[in-house]
């Protein structure tokens, strides 16, 4: 009877664990609308608003140790990339009281640079515990990006470009839309991300995977899902281009390069490949001609429109914030503290900005923090090259390798949406459902 109830118990607490992580995976698509809509409604709770997938994170956490501890399976946290996230997180902790920034800026760091590894190894022992609920977790992404990319569309083609103001979006929580170097002649849309860098990225990261999965031809035959595929590639591209974020353009080409460097292109799709590169070289030329050729090189390219209204362009912004880094990474090898770069140093006494995702985490935890950092990411990156016959493994490997590149640029992982999308694609990855699961 004991044995019955406690069996009960510990199947609530996996659909209850399941279930969160789900919950995060599929709502973090909506965190723009959450964040600025809710955001304004009850002003005196943005920060816990904002916080509302790291406190899931957190209630989760406690549940997996329960339940690893409960299944005897405890030895799990050893494996090298836990232990190596593990490590990741102490430093933190430890730098957290050694360089205290203020405690609303440091918990504000705390929460920006944890939360991506911190959902990838809670998605990690889902998969190793319960791998049945591996295609769930793929459904509810694929029906985020269609949340995501199907209102990209409408913003491009029907709504008006301010429509985000009437559920909260303004210059005091998320703009409704950007320009390129406030040039009116260049709308750059947010869809229902943060951002149009972090929409860009995103956009990017759905088209590799749509590619990853037709290449291997790992779809169901059907109308229903040739539309969404399509609905998903036409999505991905105007989203992509609307978001006038040349590092997202550059992560994208890359990581679709990359993939289809990998993929074995067989003599009898080659005719197929080739016409596939034709139609997009054309497609490409024909949009830059549409767009006004010279005019669109100088403004989005280039972004050096003297005539565009802002004193100061994007270029130069990337170089002082580079510049900046370099020295702030050469000058304190320890970090200047958790909190105290990015939008978490907004609540410091000294806001600090780098746009690069490297220097950023430098910044806030010094060179040994770096190190562990590229250390879990190349660990991740092997283990999903290792399964790359896998559709799912190589195209988040991909999708990986051209945001490794976008952070070079910006601090890519900044973003909720885009980091807990792809750390939790990465970690599903690594459980295709022929993989042997014993401890």
């Amino acid at each position: 009877m004991v044995g019955g109830r406690k069996q009960k118990l510990l199947k609530r607490l996996e659909k209850l664990y399941v279930g969160i992580l789900l919950v995060i995976f599929g709502g973090i698509v909506l965190q723009g609308p959450i964040s600025a809509g809710f955001g304004s409604l009850f002003p005196s709770y943005d920060l816990l608003i904002k916080s509302w997938k790291e406190i899931l994170m957190l209630v989760a956490g406690v549940i997996a140790l329960v339940l690893l501890y409960q299944k005897k399976k405890l030895q799990i946290l050893r494996d090298p990339v836990i232990f190596a996230i593990g490590a990741y997180g102490v430093l933190h902790l430890v730098l957290f009281g050694y360089t205290f920034t203020g405690l609303t800026s440091s918990l504000a760091g705390l929460a920006i640079d944890l939360r991506y590894v911190l959902y990838f190894g809670l998605v990690y022992v889902a998969m190793r515990l319960y791998p049945q609920y591996r295609q769930y977790f793929i459904k509810v992404g694929i029906a985020g990006a269609l949340v995501v990319l199907v209102f990209a569309l409408l913003q491009v083609f029907i709504l008006p470009k301010d429509v985000l103001k009437y559920i909260g979006y303004n210059v005091d929580t998320i703009s409704p839309y950007l320009t390129v170097d406030k040039n009116p002649g260049f709308i750059r849309i947010n869809s229902t991300l943060r951002g149009p860098n972090p929409l860009g990225a995103y956009a990017g990261m759905a088209l590799v995977l749509v590619v990853a999965a037709v290449a291997n031809r790992k779809f169901i035959k059907g109308k229903l899902s040739i539309f969404v595929l399509s609905l998903l590639s036409i999505g991905g591209i105007v989203a992509l281009w609307s978001s006038y974020s040349r590092s997202a353009w550059i992560g994208a080409i890359i990581a679709i390069i990359s993939l289809l460097t990998v993929i074995k292109i067989n003599k009898k799709s080659l005719k197929t490949w080739l016409i596939i590169g034709i139609i997009s070289i054309v497609s490409l030329g024909g949009i830059v001609i549409f767009s006004n050729g010279g005019n669109f090189i100088s403004n989005v390219l280039l972004h050096e429109n003297p005539n565009g209204g802002s004193s100061t362009n994007s270029n130069q912004g990337h170089i002082s914030s580079l510049q900046d880094g370099l020295k702030q990474m050469t000058n304190q090898p320890l970090g200047d503290g958790v909190g105290s770069t990015g939008s978490a140093s907004l609540y410091s006494k000294n806001p600090t900005i780098v746009e690069n995702q490297y220097l950023f985490i430098a910044h806030e935890v010094g060179w040994f923090g770096l190190i562990l950092f590229v250390y879990i990411v190349v660990l991740v990156m092997n283990s999903l090259w290792k399964l790359r016959k896998n559709w799912l493994a190589i195209g988040v490997l991909a999708s990986g390798i051209g945001l490794a590149i976008i952070g070079l640029l910006l601090p890519v992982w900044v973003d909720d949406t885009v980091a807990i999308i792809w750390w939790g694609l990465a970690a599903i990855a690594l459980f295709p459902p022929k993989k042997a699961l014993e401890v």
